[in-house]
């Protein structure tokens, strides 16, 4: 609570306002009042800034060889690349080197949440009746944030997640959960791929299929009924290319009245939705089973796990012909001419889409905002949009390349970053409760990590995975609150979408919860402390290790000397007794988790 404090006098108003992302970077950003923006994070709980790095257009010279200089630089490349620090991987990364560690962990599989589902039973038919619950996907959700291997894979999934956003909430059909855990198979499979290939799996998975009406998506019939535009629209706002046509930088162009160029109109989205008519469920290997105590049956889980098909033959109930609309379709400049079937019509639209000169810096922006931070320099938004168009071997969409790009750029890795107001973004809540589990040794007592949602704002995290309120995600690229120091100096701060006066306080006292084992949501997670209890008795040690493991030696002298003079007030002797150590230990994770310094990732 005393870390929110200043809230009113940073901010008169903290609640929510969305500016439109071309207004606020066609602004010019004006140098930043760096004491009035800490105060603003530290009071609401975390934000971005404006970029702080240099800004120029060179590559960093000799990345091969670049390594860290200390386990503090360390720590920020390891909390940037996955979820979170220990003493093993400092150790590696300082021996190998930024890229080649980074080359190596890309190269991990990761696991599949669909055989992990498979694994704990939640694909059976049984009285359990997986096949109608969303617990599933949660549990599914946080085993991969919290345990899984592959942590890098499991980093760039999640903000792939928060661009192609499908949600739990919305996914409303038998073995949703499992048609879930297959969309962030494919988000985890796919991230070091190819762009094109990901964006048309996306578009087949039946869980995107039915967030956003493509599934059982028809012509028109010529009796008033028109084919869904849901998709289309949302395909090229929020996947590809935005509202507004973009420089390389991520700025937007302007027209000769300096506005913003629309990059479609109305027109596009009615044309582009007839690609995307005639898909439905592909029932092939599907059986129908009794379903438990007797009441009708239930089909299993194949259908669920599958592309979605034009193909009627596959279709529940088989017809000599599908849905899929045989008029011409014309947008974005490109023509599907007339009779063309839907194979052939998707990957036209999907090309089109895919060849934008808008997705590079689209997708790369937003990409940097997820990882490293809010208000990148537009010289890196260039640089790494740079490397979506060409990867230096010719292929366009390489997202390898592009997270290489993305962590190893050198704003990303400038050390002056990691100490400036002006860098850095508000760590997402469900990031700081996964980060918990990894860093203090999280297991499952059921080993099935039944961890529930965690979206409520005025109790929890205000944020569960794969649970985003709408298609925009938890927040939106743009967003800035309204009166406040971000505002004024021309910056966005997405996260910060999520912090208000109720939030703020409930996350420190769910965190207060999970830490001592009192949380509902969390029952089923158990934290160990192992190390850090070999260090209750000395207050100076054990902030050492959780100020570098959290927060990459970020924390101030003065929230050190807050912390150390409240666990000193108890001190603790070497010998005491387990309970007490435990509790030290709490207070000190606690004390950290909630500091300015730790909220705001830089």
């Amino acid at each position: 609570m005393t870390m929110c404090a200043g809230l009113a006098e940073a901010d008169a108003d903290c609640r929510p306002e969305t500016v439109d992302d071309a207004r606020v970077h066609a602004r010019p950003a004006p140098p930043l009042a760096a004491a009035g923006l800490a105060l603003a994070v530290a009071a609401c709980g975390g934000g971005g800034g404006a970029s702080a790095g240099s800004g120029t257009d060179a590559p960093i010279a000799g990345a091969t060889a670049r390594k860290p200089t200390s386990d503090a630089e360390a720590a920020r490349f390891l909390l940037q690349t996955g979820i979170a620090a220990s003493s093993r991987e400092l150790e590696s990364l300082r021996s190998e080197g930024y890229e080649p560690w980074l080359n190596r962990q890309m190269a991990s599989p990761g696991v599949s949440a669909v055989r992990w589902l498979e694994s704990n039973s939640f694909t059976a038919i049984d009285d359990n009746r997986y096949y109608d619950m969303k617990d599933p996907g949660d549990h599914m959700a946080w085993f991969q944030l919290m345990d899984a291997s592959g942590e890098v894979r499991i980093r760039a999934a999640l903000a792939l997640s928060e661009m192609f956003v499908v949600s739990l909430n919305g996914v409303d059909f038998r073995w949703k959960s499992q048609a879930m855990a297959r969309y962030w198979d494919i988000l985890s499979e796919d991230a070091f791929g190819n762009f094109r290939t990901l964006l048309e799996k996306i578009t087949l998975n039946p869980a995107m299929g039915t967030w956003l009406n493509t599934l059982g998506n028809r012509a028109a019939d010529g009796k008033g009924r028109q084919a869904d535009e849901n998709y289309a629209r949302e395909v090229m706002q929020l996947f590809t290319i935005g509202l507004y046509e973009l420089n390389n930088d991520g700025s937007p162009r302007l027209d000769s009245s300096g506005q913003p160029i629309e990059t479609y109109g109305n027109s596009d989205v009615q044309e582009l939705a007839k690609a995307f008519t005639g898909y439905d469920f592909d029932w092939t290997g599907t059986t129908e089973v009794p379903a438990p105590g007797g009441s009708g049956t239930v089909s299993t889980v194949d259908y669920a796990l599958k592309p979605m098909t034009a193909d009627p033959a596959k279709w529940r109930k088989p017809r000599t012909s599908g849905y899929h609309s045989a008029e011409a379709k014309f947008f974005l400049g490109a023509t599907i001419p007339a009779g063309t079937g839907p194979a052939e019509s998707l990957r036209v639209a999907l090309d089109t889409l895919f060849n934008h000169k808008n997705v590079g810096p689209f997708v790369a922006r937003q990409l940097i905002q997820r990882l490293v931070t809010s208000n990148p320099a537009p010289g890196y938004v260039r640089r790494v949009a740079s490397v979506f168009d060409n990867n230096g071997k010719g292929v366009r969409g390489d997202l390898a390349a592009v997270f290489r790009a993305i962590w190893l750029d050198d704003e990303a890795l400038a050390g002056a970053n990691a100490s400036s107001n002006s860098f850095g973004k508000l760590r997402e809540p469900i990031l700081r409760l996964a980060q918990a589990a990894r860093t203090f040794g999280g297991s499952s007592a059921s080993g099935k990590w039944t961890i529930r949602n965690t979206s409520d704002p005025s109790s929890r995290l205000s944020q569960s995975p794969l649970r985003s309120p709408s298609v925009f995600n938890f927040f939106r690229p743009g967003y800035v609150p309204a009166n406040s120091n971000v505002a004024a100096n021309a910056m966005v701060a997405p996260e910060l979408q999520l912090v208000d006066e109720s939030s703020a306080p409930a996350y420190v006292n769910f965190m207060q919860r999970v830490l001592e084992g009192t949380e509902w949501a969390t029952r089923d997670l158990s934290l160990s402390f192992t190390d850090e209890l070999a260090l209750a008795h000395d207050s100076t040690a054990l902030l050492d290790r959780l100020d570098l493991l959290l927060t990459a030696k970020q924390l101030s002298e003065t929230s050190r000397s807050i912390i150390l003079g409240a666990l000193n007030a108890k001190s603790i002797a070497q010998t005491g007794d387990e309970k007490t150590k435990l509790r030290q230990v709490r207070t000190a994770v606690l004390l950290v988790m909630a500091a300015p310094e730790y909220l705001v990732q830089r």
